[in-house]
């Protein structure tokens, strides 16, 4: 439950007390010889509702032993009674209705004892008889009402737990099938034309021949390619992150890029999806400025918030804000893990030359079931 849910709630409560309060007092006021102790009880037999949700117990002690007190005083007519008959509501209602029912008999004999046994007095004690018995009644099936949505909220978000894993795996496997149908078909192929490439040019050189410029284009484009084709074999054979983002900048330097890390907020263990995506987005940007960036200094910057993350990557290389790049694939894929999870992206040339990324993702990942944590080997962006 969040602060704002509280605060309402707290609200609600407050405003029981006032309400119920208003009319004990207002009967009281045309009531004959009511006095200043009078109100005093009334009220504070009231204002114990306003905690009835977080003590219930202590507010029905409370309420009956005022309310009591008020009507041995006072002699008042039955409308006395609603701070007592709320207090035994929600003592049923959260789950104590053996403690109401006493509270309820305290009250009622009380009241009886009031004044001379008379048909009156019988017949108001009568009535609020039946008020307590509905009190009661009305709070435990207010109570199996209340477990009853509680175990449909449950039963539908097992429900979309199940959904989402089938449709995880379904993805996985047309991840495998697709990997492994472009094994069998681009690998052979490629293969084969760098393996001819790399043999003409091979020839041409022992036969003192000068190699084209178009043979050695050949053979270092099939050399690139086979790379790129396993580095995307590799992420289609598994999504998940291999690894820490410390782990990615260590990655990236051993290569030969300049990066500095830095990450800001309490470094929380983030939802699966969250952590999954924020990995996959510094991956891309670090692959990207190695590429495109040049002998460029990076940095990588990580904020945790209270309810987002916020990723920064910029690099101070050879982007120019008067040619901003064509989207590829790596960009396209950034946008739509970010799409997904209902965050915002910017990916662009900054003004003073270079490129930047700015990633914010909304900490809303999918509900935890009872008893489980975390998972902490998703390897995406913690300390």
């Amino acid at each position: 439950m969040d602060r704002h849910q509280v605060r309402r709630g707290r609200l609600a409560d407050a405003a029981l007390a006032a309400v119920v309060g208003a009319l004990v007092v207002t009967t009281a006021a045309f009531d004959d010889g009511t006095t200043a102790v009078d109100y005093t009880l009334a009220v504070l037999a009231s204002a114990a509702l306003a905690f009835y949700r977080t003590a219930p117990r202590a507010v029905l002690a409370v309420a009956t032993a005022t309310g009591t007190a008020y009507v041995l005083h006072a002699h008042p007519g039955p409308l006395a009674a609603l701070p007592v008959l709320s207090a035994v509501h929600t003592a049923a209602r959260a789950g104590h209705r053996g403690l109401g029912a006493v509270a309820g008999l305290v009250f009622l004999a009380g009241y009886l004892t009031t004044g001379p046994t008379t048909g009156e007095v019988v017949e108001r004690t009568a009535l609020l008889v039946g008020w307590f018995l509905c009190a009661v009644a009305t709070g435990m099936a207010d109570r199996n009402w209340q477990a009853y949505l509680r175990q449909t909220e449950q039963r539908a978000l097992e429900a979309e737990r199940t959904r989402e894993e089938a449709a995880l795996r379904r993805a996985g496997e047309e991840r495998l099938r697709i990997a492994r149908e472009l094994h069998d078909s681009l690998t052979h192929s490629i293969s084969i034309v760098k393996l001819q490439a790399g043999v003409a040019v091979h020839l041409a050189r022992k036969r003192g021949d000068e190699v084209p410029p178009a043979l050695l284009a050949i053979q270092e484009a099939s050399g690139e390619a086979m790379r790129e084709l396993r580095a995307t074999l590799e992420v289609l054979r598994t999504d998940e992150p291999t690894g820490t983002c410390e782990q990615l900048v260590e990655r990236a330097r051993a290569a030969g890029l300049a990066v500095e890390l830095t990450v800001t907020g309490d470094g929380r263990p983030l939802p699966e999806c969250v952590d999954r995506a924020a990995y996959r987005i510094v991956q891309e940007a670090l692959t990207n400025a190695a590429r495109h960036a040049g002998p460029a200094k990076v940095t990588v910057r990580l904020d945790h918030g209270p309810d987002t993350l916020e990723i920064r990557v910029d690099d101070d290389g050879s982007a120019d804000p008067a040619r901003p790049p064509r989207p590829g694939t790596g960009l396209t894929g950034m946008r739509e893990r970010v799409t997904a999870l209902g965050g915002t992206l910017h990916a662009a040339p900054r003004a003073t030359g270079g490129f930047s990324v700015w990633v914010e993702l909304p900490l809303g990942g999918p509900p935890l079931r009872e008893g489980e944590r975390r998972p902490v080997t998703g390897g995406g962006v913690r300390r």
